[in-house]
């Protein structure tokens, strides 16, 4: 219903000029300004802003509970209340308008005795939990209760303080609802932002209640930032629960590398190990929230991380030094000498753009360009072409979501590739009459749209149909390509029409103030890996047998992908399917202990910041590279890391230009990569399928994460967990062969453990030991299909 009257508000406005919307354009109006004092200061704002943001303009701050820059106004705390002239009472600043001539005080005698009564109010039922309560030093109530609480209440109820039973809202969010100050803060970001209705309110003045109503989980990606939003310990985190006071925690700012927008972090950290990561502020990208997976995926950084290397031996992984290791690699490259292109290396979706680089280099140096990526159809030429940042890129920007009037997505699950941009596809929908269309395989999502088929004819048949003249109608309109449609059969033919289409409407679609064209990549090393050509050059070089594979982070890959007599070196930070493959393993650093550069799928280059140490002998990736050429005989020409950045700037001077998009040039050239060269190319018309299947499971750390475990519980899911566990078993060094008997009882024996530490529930626990049975029945490893 909430929707429904938001759609029905944003309607009745289209007709009239979106003065205060945000513009590419510098020819957009400019809203009128108002000008008003405050506390003695004239201070000019647009009109129609709140008091509240005129007083923050001032450089007054002002307390607030309810209030948040990117929710809707409720006004329920009332501790933002403000004196202005000739109005009786105080008022609420964050529910009042702006007016010119207004004359406000924010800190008279009546303003701080009428904040000292909201306290009181605030407080009387509040419990004395801050020495165990994990908000604590964080806190805006006790914050504001030091300048503003009395010393003593008047408040003596004879049956005491209000309870509240605790909500169990899933997983990750702990509850303590007697801390509850009924700001709504967490209600409206939940409906409004996240598209998750489950949250609410029940019952009135003191017997309201904040929770689910019905016991159910908060279903959404977005659930950890009610954590975030919330002022006091209402809500807090389930994970790391009393483990830290956040004064003891280091803090460096950097970015996620678990999908490919980029969104900016602050990972905080106590020693060796990171204790949580949150969202900074970054209009451009992530605003001020981050998905699930970006928060609380940081455990997987300490479970199955690979410290030695290991050099395997008669089936067996045994440890090395790394002076042993990288002697193994240049012995068995000597016995093999591979011809042209027969040494292949494969990146997965982790890497930065250092090591693709330095893996390029030294492919080259050893007559290789058999470059291929971590993605189904990864060796074979991209069908949208790399020579041109705009085939490949996000080219409306991020923000740009909110200028779009019409929208046709094409094999993209925007709510799990891209979280926080999906949130914004949902505000746009909410306060405009935004249409979207969408070809690919159904999914759930926080907007309406149409779906329109789910193969490369739909998408022909779409464009050329009536949302096709939508389109071309439109003055903002935006197609977003998800990534898989680069690994699905007839990728060429859907750029070519996609192309043909933004050929034929250029006037809309490619203007000085407008891309309309936009690919969304889902793994953050993509749009690195085009920008420095880490790719395959033609299907020839594709096809080449190779006899060394060096796996870079590739964890996504299969045993089928990879000759059996080739030698298969692993470089990465966890024991998975790519480190049992291996007959070295090299262990690496994961995207807390080292400073990368990374290009999200925008365009914008970042960094991440080591905030941690390196566990065991583990390295950074680019200097194991480094080092490997030197045994190889062909050493590459950097050892320090800004030299290697200064190799990165003559590829792309762009990448040496921080948090900044560089616009796309040359974008006369994109038809010629999109339309010219797939030309012809013919639709077999197979089905667009998501490339996503689990949110929580996309990646080596966030499969690690057990806390997810624990959210899932059909067969298959416990199935992959039981396979990666015994991926992990298989690199774990062992002093002689396993018989299946020994492998079948140490397997039980971890299941065991992780059920008693609450880590696996009964079900996963009683299906673990079933596997185990049928295995041990058979008598050979579990056959992983």
């Amino acid at each position: 219903m909430r929707s429904q009257l938001l759609r029905a508000a944003a309607r009745s406005r289209a007709s009239l000029p979106a003065a205060t919307n945000r513009s590419f354009g510098s020819s957009a109006r400019r809203p009128a300004e108002v000008e008003l004092t405050i506390d003695g200061k004239k201070v000019s704002i647009e009109a129609g802003s709140a008091l509240i943001q005129a007083c923050e303009k001032a450089g007054v701050t002002i307390p607030r509970y309810c209030y948040h820059e990117k929710l809707l106004i409720a006004g329920n705390c009332r501790m933002c209340l403000v004196e202005v002239e000739r109005v009786p009472k105080p008022v609420a600043s964050c529910a009042w308008p702006v007016q010119p001539g207004m004359v406000v005080k924010t800190n008279s005698p009546l303003t701080h005795k009428a904040r000292e009564g909201i306290m009181e109010f605030l407080l009387a039922n509040h419990p004395l939990d801050c020495p165990i309560c994990d908000q604590g030093g964080q806190c805006d109530l006790q914050d504001q209760s030091m300048r503003y609480g009395a010393d003593r209440g008047r408040f003596h109820e004879i049956t005491g303080k209000r309870a509240v039973e605790d909500k169990n809202i899933g997983p990750l969010i702990k509850t303590s609802m007697n801390r509850c100050i009924h700001c709504t803060r967490c209600i409206r970001f939940a409906n409004d932002i996240a598209g998750a209705p489950e949250l609410g309110s029940s019952g009135r003045g003191n017997n309201m209640e904040i929770g689910t109503y019905l016991e159910r989980n908060l279903d959404t990606e977005l659930s950890g930032n009610v954590a975030d939003l919330c002022p006091v310990g209402a809500l807090l985190l389930k994970p790391g629960a009393f483990s830290y006071r956040p004064w003891e925690l280091t803090k460096f700012e950097s970015i996620d590398v678990l999908n490919a927008l980029g969104s900016n972090i602050r990972v905080d950290a106590r020693g060796l190990e990171v204790k949580r990561i949150l969202p900074r502020l970054n209009d451009d990208v992530n605003e001020e929230w981050i998905d699930d997976k970006t928060r609380f995926a940081m455990d997987g950084l300490k479970t199955q991380r690979l410290t030695t290397p290991l050099i395997r031996r008669d089936g067996q992984f045994q440890p090395a030094t790394w002076e042993q290791a990288l002697t193994e690699i240049a012995t068995v490259f000597r016995q093999l000498a591979p011809g042209e292109n027969e040494f292949k290396a494969i990146a997965g979706h982790l890497i930065e753009t250092e090591s693709l680089v330095a893996m390029k280099d030294l492919a080259n140096r050893l007559n290789s360009e058999n470059l291929a990526l971590d993605q189904p159809g990864g060796s074979a030429p991209i069908a949208h072409g790399v020579d041109v940042r705009a085939n490949y890129s996000f080219n409306s920007k991020i923000f740009g979501v909110e200028e779009a009037d019409a929208m046709f997505i094409i094999g993209s699950n925007t709510r799990w590739e891209a979280a926080v941009l999906n949130a914004r596809i949902r505000k746009q929908w909410l306060r405009s009459p935004l249409e979207i269309a969408y070809v690919g395989e159904p999914f759930e999502t926080t907007f309406k749209y149409e779906h329109l088929g789910t193969d490369a004819a739909a998408v022909k048949k779409a464009l050329a149909g009536e949302f096709g003249k939508k389109l071309a109608g439109a003055k903002r309109p935006m197609i977003i390509v998800g990534s898989a449609i680069a690994e699905h059969p007839d990728a060429a033919a859907i750029f070519e029409s996609v192309g043909s289409f933004v050929d034929k409407n250029q006037a809309v679609f490619n203007t000085p103030e407008w891309q309309g064209y936009n690919v969304l990549q889902r793994v953050a090393s993509r749009t690195g890996a085009y920008e420095v050509g880490f790719t395959t050059p033609s299907q020839k070089v594709a096809d080449t047998k190779p006899k060394i594979v060096w796996l870079l982070g590739a964890d996504e890959i299969s045993d089928k992908d990879i000759p059996k007599d080739a030698f298969v070196i692993y470089q990465g930070h966890h024991g998975e399917t790519g480190a049992q493959l291996a007959d070295v393993i090299l262990p690496g650093a994961a995207y807390t202990e080292k400073s990368g550069t990374y290009v999200n799928t925008e365009g914008r280059v970042q960094l991440t910041r080591s905030a941690v140490s390196l566990p065991g002998a583990a390295r950074t990736d680019w200097k194991i590279i480094r080092a490997t050429s030197e045994f190889l005989g062909v050493p590459l020409p950097y050892d320090d890391l800004e030299v290697l950045r200064d190799r990165l700037e003559e590829i792309s001077p762009a990448l040496r230009r921080y948090d900044t998009v560089e616009p796309s040039a040359l974008t006369s050239l994109s038809k010629v990569q999109l339309v010219d060269t797939n030309k012809g190319a013919k639709a077999t018309n197979a089905p667009i399928e998501l490339p996503i299947k689990n949110f929580y499971m996309t990646d080596v750390i966030s499969r690690r994460y057990v806390a997810y475990w624990m959210t899932l519980e059909s067969e298959d899911e416990i199935l992959t967990r039981y396979i990666a566990l015994r991926q992990w078993l298989a690199v774990q060094p062992q002093r002689k062969r396993a018989t299946p008997k020994q492998i079948s009882k140490r397997l039980e024996n971890r299941i065991r453990k992780l059920s008693m530490a609450g880590l696996w529930s009964k079900k996963a626990f009683s299906i673990g030991l079933a596997f185990i049975q049928v295995e041990s029945r058979k008598r050979c490893i579990f056959a992983e299909e």
